[in-house]
This record gives structure tokens, C-alpha cells and sequence, in this order.
């Protein structure tokens, strides 16, 4: 009984390693998106995908045939959805990095630049963002 437990918990583990390899670098791009901090200087969004990665190893198992993917990406988006709104109203994620597409996503407010990385970076459709934000989809599309 040990030996199969431990050869499953093996299984499971390994899995979740290949999991990590392939997603976590996109995760991570996400992540910083979302917290507009710059590439090179990201603990905010490296906390994120962390925390986003620990419940999706959590869940593991009972993920039976749902994307993995989909799984860790909700869960950043929702830990940073309640960081942002439930626990200081709005998050002042401090210096920002000055250029390109994260200088223009920092001047957004938290929720717009939710919608924004989820459906342009991520490419998630306006009836999903709504649906996970809580939002109709007229209002994830404006």
C-alpha cells in the first residue's frame, strides 16, 4: 500500500514538474502583465504565480480531464482580482516600469488591466472574463 502511494504521489509530482516547465513561463509573463511591474524586477507577480501554482498542485488530482492551464490561470487571476479589490480596494503597485506595453497597463486600474491581459495576452473569450470577474459581457468588451 506505501510503495503504491508513494509511486502515485512519483507519478503525480512528475507530472506537475512537466506542468511547471511548459506553463510557468507564460504564467509568469501574465503575472507581470497584471501587476505592471517591470520584466527584470517582478516579486509581486512571482508571488502571484507562486500562490496560483501551489493551489493548482493542490487540485491536482481532482483536475480529472480540465486543462491544467486554464486551472492555474484562473487562480492567478482570481488572487490577484482579490488582492486588488477585496483586501485594499485598489492596489498602488508602486514604481512601474516606464515603457512599453507595461508603462501603458500600469495606467490602467486593476480590473481593466484583468480584462485586458486575460483577453489579449491570454486570449480568453469576453463570456469567460465575465463570467470569472462577475462582470456582463457588454462590460468586459467596452
Amino acid at each position: 500500500m506505501r510503495q503504491r502511494q508513494a509511486s502515485q504521489g512519483a507519478r503525480r509530482a512528475r507530472e506537475f514538474e512537466a506542468f511547471v516547465a511548459g506553463a510557468a513561463g507564460r504564467l509568469l509573463h501574465a503575472a507581470t502583465l497584471l501587476t505592471a511591474e517591470s520584466p527584470n524586477d517582478n516579486p509581486r507577480a512571482r508571488r502571484l504565480l507562486t500562490l496560483a501554482l501551489a493551489h493548482t498542485y493542490a487540485c491536482w488530482d481532482r483536475l480529472r480531464g480540465e486543462d491544467p492551464y486554464d486551472h492555474a490561470r484562473e487562480a492567478l487571476a482570481s488572487r490577484f482580482a482579490h488582492g486588488a479589490w477585496h483586501r485594499y480596494g485598489t492596489l498602488h503597485f508602486g514604481r512601474a516600469h516606464a515603457g512599453g506595453a507595461v508603462g501603458a497597463l500600469a495606467r490602467l486600474s486593476p480590473r481593466q488591466r484583468l480584462v485586458v491581459v486575460l483577453r489579449l495576452w491570454e486570449g480568453v473569450a469576453e463570456e469567460q472574463v465575465g463570467a470569472l470577474l462577475g462582470l456582463p459581457e457588454d462590460r468586459v468588451r467596452a
